[in-house]
């Protein structure tokens, strides 16, 4: 089926469908992934009731892509700036297969905060029960420049009480709400109060355990770090654009580059994905 232009809550979008009838939406702002459903009919992505959809702020759920900048680790604003900025789709050749492109150049707005010149190009694939979205980023500038980066996934669930994510035991962990750091001694993470740490990234997938079933979470390896987070109740009630009893429907599971930037010469380019697999 031909990629699908459509008008979400106001904004422009993009929507691939698969002949078993499994859709992936992604918004032109951001190049924000919105959506993800499977043959069956199940919503895998959370996406906010309350996310403001004016074409400026940032969407809370679905897919982030934080870039140059991670969190506020560093001078711009938090998350980097694509997020909040326009990207235009490429050409359709490739929808037949399942794959859409969507790309991100500088400009006069973006050389203001961040005087680099770039191209960064999100590829989401979608197949039968999974979903691949792979960043590129490309140094089209006379000098080198770093970033980091993140996919901050939104991961829809049916009660966060009732999750276990497995396949982060023995991994360096620093808890960002306690600030302490120490290996991952749990064999399955459950929530229930705010949860906010960065792991140092495992070889193998992760599992996210649910009664509805279980998705498989892989990242590549130049994502070196998987952030999980959950606000809880006391920090969602404190979220404009998340209702107070979303933090039991979502867990951001992250594919990131965090710890040590990427350094990228002139004409050098870098790849980060994160591909989600029902199992």
């Amino acid at each position: 089926m031909p990629l699908q232009t459509l008008d979400v809550r106001g904004q422009p979008a993009v929507r691939l469908t698969l002949s078993d009838g499994s859709t992936c939406t992604i918004a032109l702002h951001g190049a924000h992934v919105l959506g993800w459903t499977t043959a069956d009919g199940v919503e895998r992505l959370y996406l906010s009731p309350d996310a403001v959809f004016d074409g400026q702020a940032a969407l809370r759920g679905g897919v982030p892509v934080c870039w140059p900048q991670f969190n506020q680790r560093g001078p711009l604003a938090k998350h980097g700036f694509a997020r909040n900025t326009a990207w235009r789709v490429e050409p359709q050749d490739r929808a037949e297969s399942g794959e859409v492109r969507l790309t991100l150049t500088d400009s006069e707005a973006t050389r203001a905060v961040w005087p680099h010149r770039f191209r960064v190009t999100l590829t989401a694939t979608l197949t039968p029960q999974g979903l691949r979205m792979a960043l590129d980023v490309l140094n089209t500038d006379a000098s080198p420049w770093s970033f980091t980066a993140a996919l901050h996934t939104y991961l829809r669930v049916d009660e966060i009480a009732d999750v276990r994510l497995q396949g982060l035991q023995d991994a360096a962990r620093w808890d960002a709400v306690r600030d302490v750091r120490h290996p991952e001694a749990t064999q399955a993470l459950h929530f229930g109060e705010e949860f906010d740490s960065v792991y140092a990234a495992p070889a193998a997938p992760l599992r996210l355990a649910q009664p509805l079933g279980t998705l498989e979470i892989a990242q590549s390896a130049s994502c070196t770090e998987t952030v999980v987070w959950n606000p809880g109740p006391v920090l969602a009630a404190k979220l404009s654009d998340l209702p107070d009893d979303g933090w039991r429907h979502m867990l951001c599971v992250e594919a990131a580059r965090i710890d040590e930037a990427v350094l990228l010469q002139p004409g050098a380019a870098w790849q980060g994905w994160q591909q989600l697999s029902v199992r």
